[in-house]
Order: C-alpha cells, then sequence, then structure tokens
C-alpha cells in the first residue's frame, strides 16, 4: 500500500450508504426558473422598492435644477463616443433657464453635436453619463 493519508481512504460501505441517504435531503423542493423563463413579479417589486434603485441619478444630481447646482462649471459625457461637453452653469442657465432641470440641458448639449448619426431613432444620439470627473 501506498503512504497516503487517511483521509483519502475509500469510504466503507456503512459510509457509502449514510452519504447517499443524505444527497436526497438536499434537492430543493421547488424546481428553479429555466433559463429562459420570465422572472416572477415579486422580483422586479423588489428591486423597484429598493432605495438604492435612484442612487445614480440622485447622487450624480442629474435630476436638479440648474439654480440648485453648487458647481459652475457642468459637465456631461457620452458612454457612447467617450465624448465630454463641459458648459459654465450661467451660460446653461442663460440658454435654457434656470428652472432647467440638468438631466433635460446635457441631453440636449449633446445630441446638439452628436457624430453617431445612423437613421434609427432608436440608435441615434449619445448615451449622457453625469457622473463625469
Amino acid at each position: 500500500m501506498t503512504d497516503r493519508p487517511a483521509s483519502w481512504r475509500m469510504p466503507t460501505p456503512k459510509q457509502m450508504d449514510k452519504m447517499a441517504t443524505l444527497v436526497g435531503r438536499n434537492v430543493p423542493q421547488k424546481p428553479g426558473l429555466a433559463p429562459d423563463a420570465d422572472l416572477p413579479p415579486e422580483y422586479w417589486q423588489a428591486l423597484l422598492d429598493d432605495p438604492r434603485a435612484d442612487a445614480r441619478s440622485a447622487k450624480s444630481g442629474a435630476a436638479l435644477r440648474l439654480s440648485q447646482i453648487p458647481q459652475h462649471l457642468l459637465r456631461v459625457g457620452c458612454r457612447r463616443c467617450a465624448r465630454i461637453v463641459e458648459i459654465q452653469k450661467i451660460d446653461a442657465a442663460r440658454l435654457y433657464g434656470p428652472d432647467a432641470i440638468w438631466k433635460d440641458v446635457g441631453q440636449r448639449l449633446l445630441d446638439n453635436t452628436c457624430a453617431q448619426r445612423t437613421g434609427r431613432h432608436e440608435e441615434d444620439g449619445c448615451w449622457p453619463d453625469y457622473d463625469v470627473t
């Protein structure tokens, strides 16, 4: 026989019977979803109820009005073409009004200079990223 540790030995027939009885107990009672099955409505509702669902737009200030933003230089980037557009807050307020929402202003700034035109409405335009540093 070789010099193997005791943990490498074959289990005894009694140990194998015991393992076989335990295998059936770990099977879930309810089968899981098929890979192409729709997720249950409870799952989607839990995602929508999660307070982190709106964290990105709230954190970035995209939902703020221009008059509520403390920075003097506003910057929006495009996740599609990596272009960055900057505008001073005073100029943005002069062009779009102090009550304009930064998300809408940023989208308009990107759309006015967009180079990604395919002719299809679904694919045209830039994808704004308000967290550009």
